[in-house]
C-alpha cells in the first residue's frame, strides 16, 4: 500500500542526493495509479468469463455451473463469456486506479484522526514494523474509498450486467425458450447499445438504478477487502516486507472472504437491476427483500469465490510487482 508521502510530492524529488528526471518523478509520484490501472487491465480480462458466468446464476435459474457454461457456450460461442467487458475492462481499470488513490490519501487521514487514540499501536507491529495494527485504519479508509467510488462505478456495472443477460432477458420473452431460431435471429445490441437505450428509455439517471444496493455492496465489501489484504500481508511477509507468496495468497483470500460476506447484497443487486431492466418505467418492481439464509442468494457463489481469488491473486502480485518496477526504475 503507498504511504502518505506518495501524494505529498513535489514537482522536484530528490533520491540520494540527486534530482529526478521527468519521467522518474511523474513515476514515483503516481506509483500508485499506474500500477493499479495496469493491474486491472490483465487482472479483469483473465477473470471476466467467471464473472459473466456468476451475473448470469444470479440472475436466472440454471441447474449447475456447467449447465450454465454449456448453455452460454452453446447459444453465444466462446466471445459470449467476454460479453459486455469492454464496460468493466474501461470501469475497473478507472474505478482501482481512483479507488487505490482514495484509500491512500484515507490512510493519511485518518491516521491523524486515530493516532492520538490508538497511539503508537495504530503504526507499529512487531512481526511487521511496516504495517499499522489497528483494523479500524483499513476498515475506514476501505469503506471511503469503495463508498465514494460507487458514484463512478455504478452506471458502468449496470450496462455490464444488461449486456451479460441481454440474451437470456430475451430468451425468457419468447414462448418457446428452446427455438434456437430466435437465438440466431437476434441481433445483440452491445455494451455501448445497451447504455443508449438505458438513457433513451430512463434518462441519465436511469445508469444508477440499483445504487442503493451497489453501495450498500462496495462500502462493506471495500473495507473488508482491504483490511483482510493488509492484514494478511503483514501477517503472511517476513520482517523486511511483502515477498511474492505473502501477496498472491493475502490477495486471493481477501477477494474470496470478502465476496462470502457481502455475496447477499450482491445477489439482492443482481435480481434488483434485472426487475429494472425486464419491467417498463413507472411499472411497479416486485418487492424482494435481502434473505441472508435464502439459498437462492447465493447462487454462483462457488464460481464467484473462484473468480475473486484468481482476480485478486493476479491483481495484487501484478500490483506490488510493478511497485516496485517503478521504484527499481526511479533508483536508476
Amino acid at each position: 500500500m503507498p504511504d502518505s508521502h506518495d501524494v505529498s510530492m513535489t514537482n522536484t524529488i530528490l533520491t540520494s542526493n540527486r534530482i529526478l528526471s521527468p519521467g522518474q518523478q511523474y513515476a514515483k509520484k503516481y506509483r500508485t495509479e499506474i500500477a493499479a490501472s495496469a493491474s486491472s487491465c490483465v487482472s479483469t480480462f483473465i477473470a471476466f468469463p467467471l464473472d459473466s458466468v456468476k451475473t448470469r446464476m444470479q440472475a436466472y435459474k440454471f441447474r449447475s455451473f456447467w449447465d450454465c457454461v454449456t448453455q452460454t457456450k452453446q447459444n453465444e460461442g466462446m466471445r459470449g463469456f467476454w460479453r459486455g467487458s469492454l464496460a468493466p475492462l474501461v470501469s475497473v481499470t478507472v474505478v482501482r486506479t481512483i479507488s487505490f488513490s482514495i484509500y491512500s490519501k484515507s490512510k493519511s487521514i485518518y491516521a491523524g484522526m486515530l493516532k492520538p487514540v490508538f497511539g503508537d499501536k495504530l503504526i507499529s507491529m512487531p512481526h511487521a514494523p511496516f504495517m499499522p495494527l489497528n483494523p479500524m485504519y483499513w476498515f475506514m479508509s476501505g469503506a471511503t474509498a469503495g463508498g465514494l467510488i460507487t458514484f463512478i462505478a455504478c452506471p458502468f456495472e449496470f450496462t455490464k450486467l444488461s449486456a451479460q443477460i441481454e440474451l437470456l432477458m430475451q430468451r425468457s420473452r419468447r414462448s418457446s425458450l428452446d427455438d434456437p431460431s430466435h437465438i440466431r435471429q437476434y441481433k445483440r445490441k452491445g455494451t455501448f447499445g445497451q447504455a443508449v437505450d438505458i438513457v433513451k428509455s430512463r434518462g441519465p439517471l436511469g445508469l444508477y438504478s440499483g445504487f442503493h444496493y451497489h453501495f450498500l455492496r462496495d462500502s462493506l465489501g471495500t473495507a473488508m477487502y482491504f483490511t483482510f489484504y493488509e492484514g494478511g500481508k503483514a501477517f503472511l511477509s517476513p520482517p523486511e516486507g511483502p515477498n511474492t507468496l505473502g501477496v498472491a495468497v493475502s490477495g486471493g483470500l481477501c477477494g474470496l472472504l470478502s465476496w462470502v460476506l457481502i455475496y447477499p447484497i450482491d445477489s439482492m443487486k443482481s435480481i434488483y437491476q434485472r426487475d429494472i431492466l425486464t419491467h417498463q418505467p413507472g411499472q411497479p418492481l416486485p418487492v424482494r427483500p435481502i434473505q441472508l439464509f435464502n439459498r437462492r442468494m447465493y447462487r454462483g457463489l462457488g464460481v464467484s469465490m473462484l473468480r475473486s481469488c484468481i482476480l485478486n491473486s493476479v491483481f495484487f502480485s501484478s500490483y506490488e510487482h510493478i511497485k516496485r518496477r517503478i521504484n527499481d526504475f526511479v533508483d536508476e
